[in-house]
């Protein structure tokens, strides 16, 4: 069944996608054009070209990542007895990493060096880094493999390290961590993530019973900014690619019972 949702969600957001679905209307446009239907084709083409404008100048992406962004406090108060901190994956290209044989990562990097800062902050504390791949034709190559040669690099004990290399999603992230970890009641967990994908990850520990207090990093939005007009398709395009991901991700897990709520809080 897990690998049902797995294959079914990468399907369905390659359709959905807003790219793909801006791809589409201009590919459709084509085909009525050919096949002699010009007006609506050219009501197609309209629709279209007005979606670019919209998206081109207006930074709807971050209107809808902010209430993600902000829905949990950045920078929380920690207490001095922390028993675990969890790093979810994100960052870490497994793939080129093998390809130029050497580390490579990308722009949610926040996430390990948070990982890395609270690993000394807390030198008693358990880590686990949590993260294979969600390839769906590359399962070879794994982030958690990634990741423990960046920690060591940067001169992070990787003994101390649990990692976690089989999920291929955030459900799995959880599953098969609390299956290795077997954390016990009463234990304070810190979880880190980049601050949108906060909400669902908190909900998907609440719900498998693993309370943990959130530390978000990553942000995309500028919250003193966010009403503003500006020309940037290629930034704002993939923002909001990003925003309508997380929001279909949480109505997904939610509908599926994979998450306590659509906007989880925090269950610690």
């Amino acid at each position: 069944m897990d690998t049902l949702f797995f294959l079914t969600s990468k399907i369905v957001w390659l359709l959905i996608s807003p790219d793909s679905l801006l791809l589409i209307l201009v590919l459709s446009s084509l085909i009525f054009l050919y096949i002699g239907k010009q007006k609506i084709a050219k009501s197609i083409l309209t629709i279209t070209s007005g979606l670019l404008v919209i998206i081109a100048f207006l930074p709807i992406g971050e209107w809808l990542l902010y209430p993600l962004e902000s829905h949990f406090q950045t920078n929380p108060a920690l207490s001095k007895n922390i028993d675990g901190i969890i790093v979810l994956s994100g960052s870490e290209d497994a793939l080129l990493s093998k390809v130029w044989k050497q580390i490579e990562i990308g722009s949610t990097v926040e996430r390990d060096l948070a990982f890395m800062n609270l690993s000394r902050q807390f030198p008693n504390a358990k880590l686990l880094f949590t993260g294979g791949t969600g390839s769906l034709n590359s399962q070879e190559y794994k982030a958690a493999d990634v990741a423990k040669k960046l920690f060591a690099q940067q001169g992070v004990d990787v003994s101390r390290i649990t990692f976690e290399r089989e999920s291929r999603n955030t459900y799995e992230n959880v599953i098969y961590s609390k299956k290795i970890i077997k954390p016990v009641a009463n234990e304070k967990w810190i979880l880190i993530t980049t601050s949108w994908h906060m909400p669902r990850s908190v909900g998907i520990f609440c719900k498998a019973d693993w309370p943990v207090i959130p530390y978000p990093v990553d942000h995309q939005t500028n919250k003193d900014n966010l009403f503003r007009v500006n020309f940037d398709l290629l930034v704002n395009l993939s923002t909001l690619k990003t925003a309508i991901k997380e929001w279909v991700g949480l109505f997904a897990y939610y509908l599926s019972g994979k998450t306590t709520s659509l906007l989880p809080k925090q269950c610690y």
